[in-house]
């Protein structure tokens, strides 16, 4: 039974090892570790929602915490709306992109991002700990409602962005919501946009039309109808709308990394400063900074890591390669939407079509391998990884797994955050070359 609990939050399947008595519980842990106050609640549309949120608020109030539900709606919204509402802390019910038999729960700071591993590891501990500090019948909390996420999340991103310039451009967008949380806001943002909006898979039912992690294999029907449609972009959210994928106006899935990389085009041409990234996101985002005059802070993967970094050193744009993108104008948290209006805001700034802006950015490899692996074996892995770079003289990051480097590429071996699987990921300026290196790792498996 599969319980992943890590700084990314908690994540389970429904019926199995997410259970309504592992979210109440949950929910009281967090309640004492805020020790009271209004805590911000969303979800994503998955069937298991109320279940896990009925469950999670139960915990919440009878430790004397207050809660706003806030309903359907993204984990970038839920971020935005603690400060807000005067928040001292928020919960997303989410498993982000994995199948619809998972749920998860996803604690936020006051400052409306994931908690530094420190204080996740204080909250886990209450919990396993059964250290929960419950009210009497006199300081119970109160739940009320609030629906007002999707028109506060998208003003705050059009704040951001030329507004007018994008609807002069009168851009045609093909939008793939995959019957998740981002419908709503998504198809608002490009409508305010003056976008012409062609939305497939709108609802959110939670039955998801195909499989949600935005990848190439999942996305063919939006290369589709991005050609069918002449349309001049196509995005794709993930169920909690805070990953976005890009199809150009050709029908080609550009990829995940290149969303990152569009966004900080278009924030460095007007603002130039540092940025932030993981390790395992493409070198593209330090050709572009280099020719910025400026900096690229790596950090270990999870949104909690870059949010920090952006931050500390005051970065003006970041994210990780898996399509999240953080404005800090908007908030510490990966965004759809704001990858959806800076690219936008960069095709108005361009008059050329998206595919050979694309094709001018600067062109590497990337592979990625996943490998279902319990975590004793990983820890193996790295530790054989760790002698074979001692052996060649690879340049060695260790702030999560071990990334080793090349002068012709980079490879990056890790064990997941959210599922029981180890990743590999290598890029390189061609493919045999980023393949190779990934196998060199891979072969070291036990």
């Amino acid at each position: 039974m599969p319980l992943m609990m890590s700084v990314s939050g908690v994540r389970g399947i429904i019926g199995e090892s997410m259970t309504p008595a592992l979210a109440a519980d949950l929910g009281a842990a967090f309640g004492s570790h805020l020790g009271g106050g209004r805590v911000i609640i969303g979800r994503d549309s998955r069937p298991s929602g109320d279940m896990v949120l009925s469950s999670l608020i139960g915990g919440l109030l009878s430790t004397g915490c207050s809660v706003v539900d806030l309903g359907v709606v993204t984990t970038p919204g839920t971020a935005m709306m603690i400060a807000e509402l005067g928040g001292v802390g928020g919960i997303v019910i989410t498993a982000s992109h994995n199948p619809i038999q998972w749920n998860g729960i996803k604690f936020l700071t006051r400052e409306g991002y994931a908690p530094p591993p420190d204080v996740a590891e204080q909250i886990f501990a209450r919990h396993r700990n059964k250290d929960v500090r419950l009210v009497d019948v006199d300081r119970i909390g109160r739940l009320t409602r609030d629906d007002s996420t999707v028109q506060r999340h998208v003003a705050r991103v059009l704040k951001t962005v030329d507004v007018e310039a994008i609807r002069r451009r009168k851009i045609k967008v093909v939008l793939d919501s995959v019957n998740g949380a981002g419908g709503a806001e998504g198809r608002k943002l490009l409508e305010d946009l003056g976008c012409t909006v062609v939305h497939v898979n709108g609802e959110p039912t939670g039955r998801f039309a195909h499989t949600p992690e935005p990848t190439a294999e999942n996305l063919t029907g939006l290369c589709d109808d991005v050609r069918k449609h002449a349309a001049d972009i196509g995005f794709a959210q993930d169920p909690d709308a805070d990953r976005l994928a890009i199809v150009d106006n050709t029908g080609r899935y550009i990829g995940e990394e290149y969303t990152i990389v569009l966004a900080a085009k278009q924030v460095l041409s007007k603002t130039p400063g540092p940025a932030a990234v993981n390790l395992s996101t493409s070198r593209m985002i330090d050709d572009l900074a280099a020719k910025s005059g400026t900096i690229v802070h790596r950090t270990a993967v999870g949104e909690a890591h870059v949010a920090r970094t952006i931050r500390d050193k005051k970065c003006v744009i970041g994210g990780e390669g898996n399509g999240g993108i953080i404005d800090p104008r908007v908030g510490l948290v990966r965004d759809s939407l704001v990858g959806m209006a800076l690219t936008l805001n960069l095709l108005a700034d361009d008059p050329r079509p998206l595919n050979t802006i694309v094709d001018e950015l600067p062109r590497y490899t990337m592979v990625k391998l996943k490998y279902e692996m319990e975590r004793p074996k990983v820890d193996a892995w790295l530790v054989a990884t760790r002698k074979m770079a001692a052996n060649i003289g690879a340049k060695l990051n260790d702030a999560d797994g071990i990334r080793l480097d090349w002068p012709e590429g980079w490879v990056h071996v890790r064990p997941s955050n959210t599922e029981p699987i180890a990743r590999v990921i290598s890029e390189a300026k061609d493919a045999p070359t980023a393949n190779a290196l990934a196998q060199r790792v891979a072969d070291l498996r036990s």
